[in-house]
């Protein structure tokens, strides 16, 4: 968002009063902002072109201070920019706990969402902010809500590695295997990205190790899973582990799987076996020199 609201001090067509009220309220200069305010010549909810307010602005860089005093001029705390975003929002996104804890107090909802479904609560799980998130969930911030792409909080806390923030979800009853809408979970993407941490809150939270996207992947052939003894025989996608990993074309993960005691001899639901699914040569030869030691 901060390239957003750059681009908004930029493209600016308003009148020279309210450009000073936006960057006085950039800058935290409140002196500049309470007699500009006072002068009567400009409104409180003045806007860019992109519908961004001198309340979001403040709240977004951090300014307490100038933020009440916008309120007090009467700033509407709800008003949603152009992309949907508010100022609970900015203040959410960057970590500023206290002016979220003030916007409430003077009735700042978590129902708006950004035009890709985002929320105050994604926001601020999304960047590991889990004094925000507290905040949010004690002032009635849902744990369920989705993106457009049906992306949960715990799903993007999840991609990032925020540990505390995806224990703070799953205690307020954060769905732990809810997916996207490509079929991707949590723990998928927690393994794409290599978040062993994660991976291991997941799982013991209750986290399906078995589960498929759409397109038939599952986590297993990640290394980041093997230490938690995942199935390594045929899953209900009717592959294993080990062909998904042959697909992938990480030789190193076919070695840890096969040190696992995966086995290259199991024919996919096609009977394929694994090394029918590669012209990698490396992966090739590991695979036939388990076979070979398998066999003798």
């Amino acid at each position: 968002m901060l390239i957003s609201i750059q681009q908004s001090f930029e493209n600016m067509k308003e009148t020279p009063l309210a450009n000073a009220v936006f960057w006085a309220a950039r800058k935290g200069n409140l002196a500049l902002l309470q007699l500009l305010l006072n002068s009567g010549r400009v409104d409180a909810d003045c806007k860019d072109g992109y519908g961004t307010t001198a309340l979001m602005v403040a709240s977004y860089s951090g300014h307490y201070e100038s933020v009440r005093e916008l309120i007090m001029q009467g700033a509407d705390i709800n008003l949603q920019r152009e992309t949907g975003s508010t100022a609970l929002f900015f203040a959410s996104q960057q970590g500023h706990n206290e002016i979220v804890k003030l916007l409430f107090e003077f009735g700042a909802s978590t129902e708006f969402r950004t035009k890709d479904g985002g929320t105050a609560l994604s926001a601020a799980c999304q960047h590991g902010h889990s004094k925000v998130v507290e905040t949010l969930l004690k002032n009635g911030a849902n744990v369920h809500d989705q993106l457009n792409d049906g992306a949960t909080a715990l799903f993007l806390a999840s991609q990032e590695g925020h540990v505390t923030v995806i224990r703070q979800l799953l205690s307020s009853g954060a769905k732990v295997n809810q997916p996207r809408e490509d079929g991707t979970a949590p723990l998928w993407m927690a393994a794409q990205m290599g978040q062993s941490e994660v991976v291991k809150v997941l799982l013991l939270r209750g986290a399906d190790r078995d589960a498929d996207r759409k397109d038939g992947s599952t986590a297993l052939f990640k290394a980041e899973l093997l230490k938690f003894s995942p199935s390594l025989g045929l899953l209900k996608n009717g592959s294993t582990a080990l062909h998904a990993a042959v697909m992938g074309g990480d030789p190193k993960t076919v070695e840890l799987l096969l040190k696992a005691n995966a086995d290259p001899a199991l024919p996919n639901k096609n009977n394929e076996l694994p090394e029918d699914l590669t012209k990698n040569e490396r992966i090739l030869r590991v695979l036939r020199l388990a076979l070979l030691n398998a066999a003798s």
